[in-house]
Parts: structure tokens; sequence; C-alpha cells
């Protein structure tokens, strides 16, 4: 298992305590192998998750912009069953998307039973972009840790494995990622001036990560802070735990129709 620190069930969390560039005792050939290993297990677990239909997984990706969360989907469900896994990604709310709870566009995306759900970005922007730039009262963003944790709650109860993932960059490591981008015309899309006014913001937006990790780790709906500077150690993090708590649900393939050891396939 990759070594990773975790943050303590009801501890207080200061980011400053976890180093972005971690690597534990890991080199990147040996990470990289054992991802390779880890895909095919993945692989097998995801389609007897599938087969079972009885529970669902929904893994929660968060982080700062560049931390990698589109790499880190390409990377961890390279070779898995497509029909098996959705993959959403929440961008601004839209009108219709206002006019509700902010609640009610993520429950509409939890993956159904069989299925693992991937959320890029999530419900967490409501206490993070909305706490950063004061788009609702105090008052309301900090009733939102309960509400998000009764939510998670209901999903766990009602047969989803919930797990987040804080991809933990540092400042130093984005500014790197971004004059990447800018080098290269075939990723400028992925970059937008606005990101530079988020930059800006950085500590605020430390401070507002580290209420989230504290106030909504739960059992039931566990984060982990994963040192994200080294792309192939993050991946190994996330696919590590994945397929351990894959491993860990009571998976069956149905039983088979009555007879079928009979069947002769006619020519």
């Amino acid at each position: 298992m990759a070594e990773q620190p975790l943050i303590p069930p009801r501890g207080k969390v200061n980011l400053a305590d976890y180093d972005p560039n971690y690597r534990g005792q890991w080199e990147r050939e040996a990470a990289r192998e054992r991802v390779m290993a880890l895909r095919e297990e993945l692989s097998v677990l995801q389609n007897k998750l599938y087969a079972d239909g009885r529970h669902a997984v929904l893994i929660v990706l968060q982080a700062m912009d560049a931390g990698g969360k589109d790499g880190t989907i390409r990377s961890i469900f390279t070779g898995v069953s497509p029909q098996g896994v959705e993959v959403t990604s929440f961008k601004v709310p839209t009108e219709e998307e206002r006019s509700h709870d902010f609640l009610w566009r993520i429950h509409k995306r939890v993956p159904r039973k069989g299925m693992i759900g991937v959320f890029n970005r999530s419900h967490y922007e409501d206490v993070l972009v909305v706490r950063v730039n004061g788009l609702v009262a105090e008052s309301v963003w900090r009733k939102r840790y309960d509400q998000i944790n009764e939510f998670e709650e209901l999903l766990a109860e009602s047969g989803t494995t919930i797990l987040k993932f804080f991809l933990h960059i540092s400042k130093d490591e984005q500014k790197k990622r971004f004059e990447e981008r800018l080098a290269d015309p075939g990723k400028h899309w992925k970059f937008s001036l606005g990101d530079l006014e988020v930059r800006k913001q950085w500590d605020l937006y430390m401070r507002a990560y580290e209420d989230v990790l504290e106030k909504c780790n739960r059992p039931y709906a566990p984060w982990h802070i994963v040192p994200a500077n080294a792309k192939w150690y993050r991946d190994l993090v996330v696919m590590e735990t994945l397929v351990k708590t894959l491993g860990g649900l009571p998976l069956r393939f149905p039983l088979a129709e009555a007879g079928i050891e009979t069947v002769v396939i006619p020519d």
C-alpha cells in the first residue's frame, strides 16, 4: 500500500503539515509498474461491481487549478469498461440549478448501483469558491458543512461507498504547470486568465480547504490528502485506495440461470 498522510477524524487540519512532494519510499518506475498491476485488478473488480448491482462507488476529486483532476481520471480508469464509469464535471451552476438548493444538481449525478461515479469538482465548491468569493452570506455557507455530512451519510446508508481525494499541490508546482500550458498551444484551451485571479486567492482557498477536510471527514465518507506534485505518486495513492476499497466490498457475480450447465449451443 502506498504510504499517504491521512487526516485525523476530528483533528484540526493545517495543510502546511502535509508535503505535496511526499513520495514515501517509492521510485517512479516501481510506482508505474504497481499502477499497471492495479489497473488489471481494478478492471476485474469494476466488472464484478457492475454485475453484482448492489453497490455504487462515488469518487470525489478536489484540487486547485492544475491540480491534476483530469489526469487522475485518465490514469486511473484506463482499461476500465466505460459502461461502468460515469464522470461528471461540475461547472458554474446554470440558472435552473441556482433556482434549487445547492445539492439538487449533485444528487442527480450520484452513481446508480453497479456504477463508479467520479465527480470532477463537486458539492464542495459550495463551501470553497462560494465562500472565498462571498457569493452567499457566511451564515448560509457555514450551514452547508452539516448539510453535506447529512447528504453523504444518506448516500452511504443507501449503498454508496464514498471516497474523497484532495489532490494537494504546491503553489510553485501550480506555477510550473501553468507555464507548461502556456508553452504548449495544444494546452492553451486549459488555461484561463481567470486562473490567475484564483491564484491570487491561494491562501484563502487553503483555509477553506482546511475547514472542508476538518468538518467533512467522516468514516462513511473519508477524505484523503494526496501528495500530488509527483503525478505518478498521486496516481499510485488513488489507485491503491480505490482497489483496496472495492476489494473490501462483498461483491459477487449473480447466480446463473437454472439448467445452464446442460446448455448445448446449436450449430
